[in-house]
């Protein structure tokens, strides 16, 4: 696959197939991948905990919120929740300062995952003081982002943004989910040709 077309296929999913687990090997190539990228001064403060175990999979999925733009959506139904997570972590004792490699390294497994055929959603709004709690993590491990992963089992269209500017996703009647976009033309504020 192109990268362009890697790009377009990398979306945010929401609905697996929950019955095709996730080898553990698959998600430490993931991790594999970013551990290769750009680190802010190359301190290297993420880690990562892999999650591919059904049981752990259960507990880990109350933590997670799930579409803040769907109200009347509480996530996926059992069969449709992911099958594998990886949790990303900060490690104080190395760095406090992680935004710009907590996003490099997110879409860099994500983008690594849609190659292999897989989706995921990264997810932040997740309770971290509980996934803590039930990944007994030392304090000085914070947990950053839960990126959600499996085989995804629903369609996301990307829709031009409407002239009233609203940018909330949605649902039509046979669950695909609409994202709308921004325009090129709208976030090139300038050019020096």
């Amino acid at each position: 696959m192109d990268f362009r077309s890697l790009v377009m296929h990398n979306r945010s999913y929401r609905r697996f197939s929950e019955q095709e687990r996730i080898a553990p090997s698959t998600l430490e190539g993931l991790v594999d991948l970013a551990r290769h990228t750009p680190a802010s001064a190359n301190r290297q403060p993420l880690k990562y905990v892999l999650v591919t175990a059904p049981k752990t999979c259960a507990e880990l999925f109350p933590s997670l919120g799930w579409a803040g733009y769907l109200p009347d959506w509480k996530g996926p139904e059992e069969g449709e929740r992911p099958a594998a997570y990886i949790v990303v972590l900060g490690d104080d004792a190395i760095s406090t300062d992680i935004a710009t490699d907590l996003g490099i390294a997110a879409q860099t497994i994500m983008l690594g995952a849609a190659e292999q055929g897989l989706g995921g959603c990264m997810m932040g709004a997740i309770n971290r003081e509980k996934i803590h709690a039930l990944l007994a993590l030392p304090d000085t491990l914070r947990v950053l982002l839960v990126l959600a992963l499996g085989r995804p089992v629903e369609k996301v269209q990307l829709e031009p943004l409407g002239e009233d500017g609203n940018i909330k996703y949605w649902r039509d009647a046979e669950g695909g989910h609409h994202v709308p976009k921004r325009s090129l033309a709208s976030l090139i504020v300038a050019r020096h040709d």
